[in-house]
């Protein structure tokens, strides 16, 4: 019964440790393997290996940045292990946002068009770049964390986030040269 009572507490405090980091975890695994259903595989993989290693997580830090490594080491072994050929899905987006109200049409459909343009971009950029990027401008993660998840220097990762934004600024260039012509 006494064993019963500390798997019981162990779940519990990983449910609520794990549970309001996983549309982070999503969310990076989507950019990371480029589909819906396959991130929803690797996230749950993650979900698994972060409760085989939760005693090795230390209480009172931040679990997000502990989760995504989880998840940023899956995605990797994953893509490795699967290889997936055919053409990836399209991430909607607008699917998991909050419904916006527009009182003009045009404007609304000037967003749409515009976060589509730079979704294309970002997952055109190349990986090291783009898995940076989702930590940074779309997690809001600190470099610090960044580096811990990705276990790189903290000055690679501002080197990364500094080349990736520019590679990132040229292909919206480049996307508006085109629509202009």
């Amino acid at each position: 019964m006494a064993g019963n009572l500390v798997s019981k507490s162990r779940a519990e405090r990983f449910e609520e440790t794990v549970l309001p980091c996983l549309d982070a975890a999503y969310n990076l695994a989507r950019w990371l393997t480029r589909n819906e259903h396959d991130a929803q595989d690797v996230v749950q993989e993650s979900y698994l290996r972060a409760l085989q290693a939760f005693d090795t997580f230390q209480l009172g830090r931040e679990a997000r940045p502990w989760l995504l490594k989880i998840v940023r080491n899956t995605c990797y072994s994953w893509v490795r292990k699967n290889r997936p050929s055919e053409a990836t899905a399209q991430f909607d987006e607008s699917a998991r946002d909050a419904p916006k109200s527009h009182s003009d049409p045009e404007t609304s459909l000037l967003e749409k068009a515009n976060s589509q343009v730079v979704r294309e971009a970002l997952e055109q950029a190349s990986l090291e770049y783009r898995e940076v990027l989702i930590l940074r401008e779309l997690e809001g993660l600190s470099y610090r964390e960044i580096a811990e998840i990705i276990d790189i220097p903290l000055g690679t990762v501002m080197s990364r986030l500094s080349r990736g934004r520019k590679e990132l600024r040229d292909r919206l260039n480049e996307n508006a040269g085109e629509v202009s012509r």
